[in-house]
């Protein structure tokens, strides 16, 4: 019986090697010929038939674990909930929501959404959020399949934790999928270890690379999102020659001269070169809030150059709507009531999350200021107009703006539990960031994210604005333009 057992476990060993010795992560394809206006780009996508550009939506969901994805997910919930009237239709403000920046975490929830919709409501909690997704990537680690499989140079962690998501969440779906459900554009960001910034899994960066993002499987682009350091490895891609007919974006060749240096496309045209050179062969990818954990980055590109801006300069955007949904933590400092410093493990948490915290709030400090500059030049120019029509009525008018904005940014955050009767901040700053919650920590995460939604004062106004012009009435004076900017 033992001679048997021992023949068995050779052979199951010589098998395992013969059909997984060679195991190497899913790479990107090529794109021979390059095209514009197709693939997973915003301008691509079909905005249906409850969607209006004069209402625009944006979500940001932070990185954070289950906590991150929980919380972004009552948030859903409650635009589901919340009915609206825009050019005298009534609709769920989720149907009006036009994109998601995710991080980590927030990637689950966003992605999805984008993939499944309404089954978010479904199935969600019981596939992921409520699930034990940590004791999952470790069983796989004591499959001995995997063994073999992780002593191939090209497999990894992550490859590992991409097939869990893969066949257990996500159900093999790729970024086609995402694209023939039109919007909301689903932006799932991931951070390139090789240069520090911020990687999109869209067209326009896999355009950089030569590489088509269609075929690709949505699991792989969340496990780079969320890839956090230490405990998983990062997802590689391929960096191809340029598809023949390759134009870069109407933006990137005046903003690429040294003169630009100090400006936000500089920066941007820095990024993408990084891509358009060859000699950087691979790309490898790590958790997205290494270098923006709240998801604010790439609306803040949206707005300078993207797909933003085009409908501001178009005239198409009345309100500017950013839902910050921001699951960051923070436990009682207990070091400064402490004689002696801090051990090793300590300081390494702090190390890795420290700098992503402040630049979280730097983020969305620089999205206010964008959108503040922007309703102080159009009040300039009001009264600059006004100016001249009573003391030089026939000097020729400012060139005016295509329309006006009225912008909002709504930040949801665990401080702002401390106004809602009943609760305590502290329970949620105190939660772990990690893939496995109890029951009553996802429920109690759903359930605070619509009461703190509806205590924004931002969103109150947003909510009195629509209201009021659905109806025919003057804005509400203490809502005037700006007033959604800032808390």
């Amino acid at each position: 019986m033992m001679k048997k057992a021992a023949v068995f476990m050779a052979l199951f060993v010589v098998v395992s090697v013969f059909f997984t010795g060679c195991a190497h992560y899913i790479v990107n394809d090529q794109s021979p010929n390059f095209d514009g206006k197709s693939g997973y780009r915003f301008d691509a996508l079909d905005p249906g038939a409850e969607n209006s550009d004069a209402l625009f939506v944006c979500l940001m969901f932070s990185g954070g674990g289950t906590r991150a994805a929980a919380l972004s997910y009552g948030i859903m919930e409650a635009l589901r909930d919340t009915i609206v009237r825009v050019d005298g239709k009534q609709k769920r403000l989720l149907d009006e929501v036009d994109c998601i920046s995710s991080v980590s975490g927030g990637s689950f929830t966003a992605a999805y959404y984008g993939l499944f919709r309404e089954r978010l409501f479904q199935d969600f909690r019981g596939r992921f959020l409520e699930r034990d997704i940590q004791g999952a990537l470790a069983g796989q680690l004591f499959n001995p399949v995997n063994w073999v499989r992780l002593a191939s140079p090209n497999f990894s962690r992550i490859d590992m934790a991409a097939e869990l998501y893969n066949s257990d969440i996500f159900d093999a779906a790729t970024f086609e999928h995402l694209q023939r459900n039109g919007r909301p554009f689903v932006i799932l960001n991931a951070t390139n270890l090789g240069v520090d910034r911020r990687f999109g899994f869209t067209q326009e960066y896999f355009d950089a690379l030569g590489s088509r993002l269609n075929a690709y499987q949505v699991s792989r682009a969340v496990a780079a999102s969320s890839a956090f350091p230490y405990l998983l490895t990062p997802i590689s891609l391929k960096n191809y020659p340029v598809a023949e007919g390759y134009a870069a974006p109407w933006w990137y060749t005046n903003a690429i001269a040294p003169k630009n240096w100090i400006t936000q496309r500089y920066n941007a045209a820095k990024n993408l070169s990084v891509y358009l050179d060859k000699h950087n062969r691979y790309i490898h990818l790590m958790d997205g809030g290494l270098s923006d954990n709240i998801g604010a980055r790439a609306i803040l590109d949206a707005f300078d150059r993207g797909f933003i801006r085009t409908r501001i300069n178009q005239g198409a955007i009345r309100q500017l709507v950013l839902i910050v949904v921001n699951a960051r933590t923070q436990s009682e400092d207990q070091l400064s009531r402490k004689e002696h410093p801090p051990g090793f493990f300590t300081v390494a948490e702090k190390t890795a999350t420290v700098a992503m915290d402040n630049y979280s709030y730097d983020s969305v400090t620089k999205l206010r200021e964008a959108l503040y500059a922007r309703v102080q030049t159009q009040k300039n120019d009001e009264a600059c107009g006004a100016l001249l029509s009573q003391y030089c009525p026939r000097a020729p008018k400012p060139t005016a703006f295509a329309a006006d904005i009225d912008p909002y940014v709504i930040e949801i955050n665990f401080e702002a539990a401390a106004q809602i009767p009943g609760e305590d901040p502290r329970y949620y700053l105190d939660l772990p960031t990690s893939f496995k919650l109890s029951r009553e920590q996802i429920t109690r995460l759903v359930t605070i994210g619509p009461k703190l939604l509806q205590a924004a004062p931002q969103y109150q106004c947003m909510r009195k604005v629509l209201a009021a012009e659905a109806e025919g009435r003057p804005r509400p004076e203490e809502c005037p333009a700006g007033a959604g900017i800032f808390p």
